[in-house]
């Protein structure tokens, strides 16, 4: 599995955001020259975040975007479901093969069953396990998580000169 560019444009930019002073929006022209990419592929990016709530856009001469809430409260898998779109990630595409037939005769919990509709299919079952495990775990990290963990990075590094 692999994520595409813009999502990696997409956290870079929210952790820029994030990390700017209090108050200060950042206009498209600093955020694509700090991510190195050009301001019509980033607006992109930014206005699927805007219309989710991630981010605000504000209008003006001195406008920009800014979180639309608190980094704590902004997930990794918030982001990439914006930017990869909701869908699962994998389907079990082989429910009609015999490959599949065999696994369910010789399975015992639909063993003396006729599978009339869809049966489990125990390789779907897997990847949905996995899919479980990585939307934890991209749950449990934010944009705050990943400033506090630089922020404490810089703190061991500084100790040590």
């Amino acid at each position: 599995m692999q994520f595409s560019k813009s999502t990696d444009y997409a956290l870079h930019a929210l952790l820029h955001l994030a990390n700017s002073q209090s108050g200060h929006n950042v206009g498209i022209r600093e955020l694509a020259a700090t991510l190195g990419v050009s301001e019509s592929y980033l607006s992109k990016i930014m206005s699927k975040l805007r219309q989710d709530g991630i981010v605000r856009a504000v209008p003006g001469v001195k406008g920009g975007y800014e979180l639309a809430r608190a980094a704590a409260d902004i997930t990794f898998l918030d982001v990439i479901q914006v930017i990869e779109g909701r869908q699962q990630l994998f389907e079990c595409s082989n429910v009609n093969s015999q490959q599949h037939q065999l696994l369910v005769k010789e399975g015992t919990a639909q063993t003396d069953q006729e599978c009339t509709g869809k049966c489990e299919c125990l390789v779907e079952k897997v990847m949905q396990g996995a899919e479980q495990h990585l939307h934890h775990y991209l749950r449990q990290h934010t944009i705050q998580s990943v400033l506090d963990e630089a922020f404490q990075r810089r703190i061991h590094v500084g100790h040590r000169k």
